[in-house]
């Protein structure tokens, strides 16, 4: 049984989110400040953490920032209400693996994580490692080097990256990444996507504003280039 972690301060969203998914079969562990959840995550063992951005003793960000500082590749899926693209980018960026906004549907959650759990342990399956301009990238044991040096990356940015380069030179539409990567389409938008991916070329391009790796195909998505021309 999968254990998850609920860092939530608002007891009507913790309460509701762990009847939901001790239906679904998860044993639910809840935290209502980000010191408890913390606390919890040195104490027991998580597969999964549902973090609230906005906490009454912490941020959100901040939790995340710790987590991944340690070493951790515990999944993270992010609650926030805010709506800016530029907030959701930021939290790809610290290491978060999903997203969602409040408010959200439980059902679009609960397929979320499954969709997480799943894709974990599919990083082995394929292409196991690849090399391009100073990066390195061995997707078995989920570590990404640029210049020898490691850069942290979710589950699921390891994921697009993945199909991207095992579709290297092609052009790979955003409703391909939805449906291959996440496993489903009817819930993430593409913009999702394109969120992800701006992440993604914050971490691996020498100048993400002028990509050479993962280049946009306008109007039918994304093409990965292992040596520019």
């Amino acid at each position: 049984m999968k254990t998850i972690l609920v860092i939530e301060d608002d007891p009507s969203i913790s309460l509701g989110l762990q009847e939901a998914l001790t239906a679904e079969r998860f044993s639910v562990k809840v935290a209502n400040t980000g010191a408890k959840g913390l606390s919890a995550l040195k104490r027991d063992h998580v597969d999964l953490v549902i973090l609230d951005l906005r906490l009454p003793d912490m941020k959100g960000e901040d939790i995340c920032r710790t987590i991944r500082a340690e070493g951790s590749n515990l999944l993270i899926l992010m609650l926030t209400a805010k709506k800016q693209e530029a907030d959701k980018v930021l939290g790809l960026e610290i290491g978060a693996d999903d997203y969602m906004t409040k408010p959200f549907s439980v059902r679009e959650l609960t397929a979320r994580i499954h969709a997480l759990l799943r894709r974990q342990g599919d990083l082995s399956i394929g292409t196991e490692e690849v090399a391009f301009g100073d990066v390195e990238v061995d997707f078995k044991r989920r570590v990404l080097t640029k210049k020898n040096k490691e850069v942290r990356c979710t589950v699921r940015e390891f994921e697009v990256l993945k199909f991207l380069v095992e579709h290297e030179d092609q052009v790979v539409s955003r409703d391909m990444l939805l449906n291959e990567v996440w496993g489903y389409d009817q819930f993430p938008t593409t913009r999702t996507v394109d969120n992800y991916i701006l992440s993604l070329r914050k971490k691996i391009e020498a100048h993400p504003d002028h990509p050479t790796h993962i280049l946009t195909v306008h109007t039918a998505g994304y093409r990965f280039v292992r040596r520019p021309a």
